[in-house]
């Protein structure tokens, strides 16, 4: 008898194989929305809860470091307990943990609700990876099942803040909670009918590695939270030194753990080859020069243009449409003219958008940065090549550990390049802002602080004592440490382009299955 949780994926028919991608795509969606979706929603929701400034990073920051720590030991719990029943376990998380946002009064509730949303999108994500890779046999049905997947997983990210600042004109803070809820109902109620069931045999299931979970989880979250702590602190502060080292030596032990198990939690090994380490690379990089560059692009929409958050989000279209455009395009022509070529061209597409708001940004106007922005959009597009040649280079019972692999580049591309990048835009801007030279006109004490902190506070400092020539010259200091920061995320991508492409060999073709 084939109850919903037996259903296998050699069952299906291509109707139901694509019908199965859209349900997935749109799980994938709704986890990347929600890094970004509270970018909007901060101000509305610290008036009305007065959350401490800790309080507040801690709203925005322990989602995505539960997330990483979880990837890990979840994916390979879903490849043994299944991986739909896993996948529609954590929506089921996703929905009630949403609905709790009904009774937050506090700031710490409000972590804890997006510490829940944390850990069932690490059950999530790795998992809509791994079924992708199970559903589509086909290697040339899998290349662009994978495209569609890295451009939802990049084009969730960029619509939170649309998302959110649509629903903020309309509602309180809390609808950027409960916007999850439908989507939940709808994956749980779609994903009974029409995902197959898929787990690693019996012969292939191995026992629980405790120490290994521990020190993934203890390594990944310990490692996020540190660099995020020097974008803070900066680098002078012992605590958070302290803190990398131990996770630095968690994550070795975990490896050599990892290396020397004849069944290991994570086959370290795969990364033997080449080209999935160029996939890693190319996903892993492209999201620390990305994300920070998003950031400030948001920023500058917001403060220097003064749009409205659902304005500002609709401003930033044409990185989507460039994604759009190309995703699905880049699994064919890597196919004809190979993913040696494609992956790294890219990601240099990419770097030369970047490249764009810097030698034109001066002074930076919405035209140039649209055009810098559709380049970005179809340079991203490539990494759906990337996340097929992850696929490709692993064997099907690895599926899960390549997929949390690839996932945990994703996370931790995102959340380093915020931290590091994000945090040497705000050292240019402190750098590049002469605030002194404002002392004889009464800005010192915490008027000067809330001015060098950030160009937000500048501009109510300005707002407050008239000075107009504050507003002026804060505004060219951010817009200078923009356009130095996207001269820099440009070079990395470039940087990058050039290293995949000597890591893949010629030979690599994505619509066939490689073995090793």
């Amino acid at each position: 008898m084939t109850t919903f949780f037996s259903k296998t994926s050699t069952m299906m028919t291509p109707r139901q194989r694509w019908t199965a991608l859209v349900v997935l795509s749109a799980s994938l969606f709704v986890v990347t929305m929600d890094m970004t979706i509270l970018i909007m929603a901060l101000p509305d929701l610290v008036r009305d809860i007065n959350p401490t400034a800790t309080q507040q990073l801690w709203i925005v920051d322990i989602y995505s470091l539960i997330l990483a720590g979880f990837i890990i030991p979840f994916s390979a719990l879903a490849d043994r307990w299944g991986r739909k029943k896993a996948l529609l376990t954590g929506f089921t998380i996703f929905g009630l943990a949403s609905l709790l946002v009904f009774f937050a009064e506090s700031a710490s509730y409000v972590i804890a609700i997006r510490f829940l949303l944390g850990f069932a999108g690490a059950l999530i994500m790795p998992t809509t990876l791994s079924m992708i890779r199970i559903i589509f046999e086909n290697p040339k049905e899998r290349a662009t099942a994978l495209a569609v997947w890295s451009v939802v997983s990049s084009v969730g990210a960029v619509f939170g803040p649309i998302i959110g600042g649509a629903l903020l004109e309309n509602f309180s803070w809390q609808s950027t909670f409960l916007i999850n809820v439908p989507f939940a109902l709808l994956a749980v109620g779609a994903g009974l009918f029409l995902l197959p069931e898929s787990r690693v045999s019996k012969s292939q299931a191995h026992n629980w590695d405790i120490p290994s979970t521990f020190l993934s989880v203890a390594g990944m979250i310990a490692f996020v939270w540190s660099i995020k702590e020097f974008a803070k602190v900066g680098i002078s502060e012992l605590t958070p030194w302290i803190v990398i080292v131990l996770a630095v030596a968690a994550l070795v032990l975990f490896v050599r753990r990892n290396l020397k198990s004849s069944d290991p939690m994570l086959d370290v090994r795969l990364f033997n080859n080449l080209s999935f380490t160029a996939g890693t690379i190319a996903a892993l990089m492209t999201l620390f020069a990305m994300a920070a560059v998003l950031l400030l692009v948001a920023q500058w929409l917001q403060v220097i243009e003064g749009l409205s958050p659902f304005k500002a989000g609709f401003h930033l279209l044409p990185m989507a449409l460039g994604s759009l455009v190309f995703a699905p395009l880049a699994p064919g022509l890597a196919a004809r003219i190979g993913a040696k070529i494609v992956l790294p061209g890219g990601i240099a597409t990419a770097g030369i958008g970047f490249f764009i708001i810097y030698f034109f940004g001066d002074p930076l106007t919405y035209p140039v940065l649209a055009v810098a922005l559709v380049l970005i959009g179809a340079g991203t597009a490539s990494l759906a090549v990337a996340s097929a040649i992850m696929m490709l280079g692993a064997p099907p019972e690895k599926a899960g550990n390549a997929a949390a692999i690839e996932e945990s580049m994703y996370d931790l591309g995102n959340v380093f390049g915020i931290a590091i990048l994000g945090s040497l835009a705000s050292q240019l801007y402190r750098s590049y802002l002469d605030i002194e030279s404002f002392e004889s006109q009464g800005i010192v004490g915490d008027l000067a602080s809330v001015a060098k902190d950030s160009v937000v506070g500048a501009l109510e400092v300005a707002n407050i004592t008239g000075l107009t020539k504050l507003a002026t010259e804060a505004t060219a200091a951010f817009n200078d440490s923009f356009t130095i920061t996207a001269l820099i995320g440009g070079i990395i991508m470039i940087v990058i382009a050039i290293v995949i492409f000597i890591l893949i060999p010629k030979s690599l073709d994505i619509t066939k299955q490689n073995h090793h």
